[in-house]
């Protein structure tokens, strides 16, 4: 008669999961975006490295018609990012996201 040994109960996963906890905590940090104060925006603004915000609030309220709500830049990965915030004639908040070197619009969305 055979003898079988259970060798899944004496192999150690602790290492392997370890690792995979560093990795899902560690993960977020990297790709986090990071807000610019006033003064960091005004210097990248002042030589040369972004569009002046003025730009941008002036399309987003061509395009959305209102009241401007909110301006924030960020650096997220690498790429300097304005968020505007408006609030329409119709009372709905958009938020548009433009690359601050570009000009381009990346993305609208309507806030609930």
């Amino acid at each position: 008669m055979a003898t079988y040994w259970n060798t899944a109960a004496t192999i150690d996963t602790r290492p392997r999961s370890r690792l995979l906890l560093c990795a899902l905590v560690l993960i977020p940090l990297s790709v986090s975006a990071r807000d610019l104060s006033q003064d960091e925006a005004l210097a990248l603004t002042e030589q040369g490295h972004i569009v002046p915000l003025q730009v941008f609030v002036n399309d987003a309220l061509q395009r959305f018609p209102g009241r401007l709500l909110e301006a924030e830049l960020e650096l997220d990965d690498g790429r300097y990012i304005y968020e505007i915030e408006v609030v329409t004639r119709t009372r709905r908040v958009m938020e548009l996201e433009y690359d601050a070197v570009t000009g381009d619009l990346l993305d609208v969305e309507e806030d609930d």
